[in-house]
């Protein structure tokens, strides 16, 4: 009998086995940039947290900081094309855009020796003009599913809330590597999530996590289970 209510007393004690919890996956973006010391802030910050995220570069910033698209390919980042100006691309005639277009993968080709396969128009706005001139590049769009407007705050802490109050698995993250503010609280949301169990990677990344290749010349704001 003592053997047995010994037994029982083990089995009581022993872990209950729990089934491993599903892998969360987010793509953290960042637009405008590079943007200097912001964006040279930011990588580090990155690194350290063993985070990778998807840069959309203006081509008049990779003028300005001819470095910085090579220091984010070699952080394990991506790079995806986001205009020469940050114009309105469909407010722009067809050779317009093409020029926005070209001379910003010009750039970061004679920078890198690297093509990019997405681009974001400013705003996200993409007319027809834009969508054909993608496809005819291999470029597929890359939208966003959270915006938490870090552009319109130095309030790193609502940036925060704004984010983890809505985020979940699959989604596309917009923010700006263009103020101090906004790096704050870009680290503080990739701290914060991974402590949920999120894993950030890049967009092309995810979209192969979710088995859901990309196209060119079609739009994409988030990459759902």
């Amino acid at each position: 009998m003592k053997r047995i209510i010994s037994l029982l007393l083990i089995l009581v004690f022993l872990p209950i086995p729990v089934k491993g919890a599903e892998k969360k996956y987010v793509a953290l973006t960042f637009d405008d940039g590079p943007a200097g010391r912001f964006t040279r802030r930011l990588l580090p910050g990155l690194a350290e947290l063993n985070a990778q995220a998807t840069f959309f570069l203006c081509g008049y910033r990779l003028e300005q900081y001819p470095t910085l698209a090579g220091e984010i390919l070699e952080g394990g980042h991506e790079i995806g094309l986001h205009g020469y100006s940050h114009n309105c691309m469909s407010c722009m005639s067809p050779e317009q855009l093409a020029q926005e277009l070209d001379k910003t993968a010009g750039l970061l080709m004679a920078q890198t020796g690297s093509v990019s396969c997405l681009l974001r128009p400013p705003g996200g706005k993409a007319s027809q003009a834009v969508l054909q001139a993608a496809q005819t590049r291999g470029l597929s769009i890359i939208r966003w599913s959270v915006d938490p407007r870090d552009w319109a705050t130095q309030n790193s802490a609502a940036v925060i809330r704004r984010v983890l109050d809505t985020v979940k698995d699959g989604d596309i993250i917009l923010l700006h590597d263009m103020s101090d503010s906004s790096v704050d609280a870009a680290l503080e949301i990739v701290r914060q999530l991974q402590a949920q169990g999120y894993r950030f990677v890049t967009v092309t990344q995810l979209s192969a996590l979710r088995s859901s290749p990309l196209a060119a010349g079609q739009c994409y704001s988030a990459f759902y289970p």
